[in-house]
């Protein structure tokens, strides 16, 4: 028999779409469906390359299934996309059907990407921590993402009173600030370590590759989101009292990122393996934490880390519920195949 059409859904079409969802249930969820066992990511594949004016540029393909719905997310970046006015990542998201394998939904997947990306850390430190004890949050870079994770954690920061920022860029930075004065006292920080040193949770979003952030920056108590590449030292990692990442088999397997890295020289091992006294644990995943599974004890006064390195899982289980809902509305263009 011939299949249906392709549905297609465009940036407008997503951005719309999402307003009716609630991504910190969908992502919490999903969390405790990868516990479970009934949700999951396959090995991710990277085509990476140098730009013509020399940034770097990369392709990702993250294959993942949540219940009976299985896509993948491919998301592209190239850092030259800042100088350019253009947003540094792109995608796409693609839905199969699960009795026929064929696709089924095309939607653009920048959008998705920033707001499961916020999502996961929110729900991660709301697993964590007391988020009403937050009163003063860092922004380490001033981009999309700083935008939308501020715009999630504000309305959980119940008595959130002091948002500090930095970024290289010092416009990009001002511009962030102007743009989000109303929600609570905003200052541009001189630099990465004023910024950091007076919050509870310091938010890195990043594109630097080099890191900087030093774990004597954190104040007892504090929590360090590493949503960006390599912002967290190695001794910020080491330091820490809780590590807690995401996944460990995407840790262990990226050849990348400073901790995949230090996982690979045998500096750091997952949570069931046997540490020797030349490397520490990740102390759980998220899954684990989120489903109320961490079974140590995150006292007031400890430093925690948190280096989610981004599940596809996520990005379908959220993508799925906006394909739901554009059947329902008539949203999106039908593509002949």
């Amino acid at each position: 028999m011939p299949l249906d059409p392709l549905l297609y859904l465009s940036e407008a079409d997503v951005t719309k779409l999402c307003q009716s969802l609630d991504p910190l249930a969908i992502v919490e969820d999903t969390f405790r469906r990868v516990a479970r066992g009934t949700a999951g990511v396959a090995a991710e594949a990277a085509l990476r390359w140098t730009a013509p004016d020399g940034t770097a540029a990369r392709s990702l393909v993250l294959p993942a299934n949540s219940g009976n719905t299985h896509g993948c997310k491919i998301i592209n970046s190239c850092l030259g996309n800042l100088d350019r006015g253009l947003p540094r990542a792109h995608g796409l998201i693609v839905l199969h059907d699960h009795a026929t394998a064929a696709p089924i939904c095309i939607m653009e997947g920048g959008v998705i990407s920033a707001l499961r990306t916020a999502a996961v850390s929110a729900i991660a430190v709301r697993a964590l921590r007391d988020l009403s004890a937050i009163r003063t949050i860092a922004f380490l870079g001033c981009g999309r993402q700083a935008s939308t994770h501020l715009n999630l954690l504000v309305g959980l920061c119940v008595n959130l009173r002091h948002i500090l920022a930095f970024d290289l860029n010092v416009e990009r930075a001002n511009r962030f600030a102007d743009n989000h004065r109303s929600q609570a006292g905003i200052h541009v920080a001189a630099d990465a370590e004023a910024a950091v040193r007076d919050a509870e949770l310091v938010v890195a979003v990043t594109t630097t590759t080099t890191p900087y952030a030093q774990l004597d920056w954190l104040q007892p108590g504090a929590t360090f989101l590493n949503v960006s590449l390599d912002d967290a030292t190695e001794p910020l990692l080491l330091g820490s009292d809780h590590l807690i990442v995401d996944d460990w088999n995407l840790v262990r397997n990226d050849h990348h990122r400073l901790l995949g890295r230090l996982a690979q020289a045998g500096k750091v091992v997952g949570p069931t393996e046997p540490a020797t006294v030349n490397s520490r644990h990740i102390d759980a995943d998220l899954a684990t934490v989120v489903s109320g599974r961490y079974e140590r004890p995150v006292h007031p006064h400890h430093r925690a880390v948190i280096n989610p390195f981004g599940m596809g899982v996520h990005d379908i289980a959220i993508a799925t519920e906006i394909r739901v809902a554009a059947v329902q509305s008539n949203t999106g263009s039908l593509l002949p195949r």
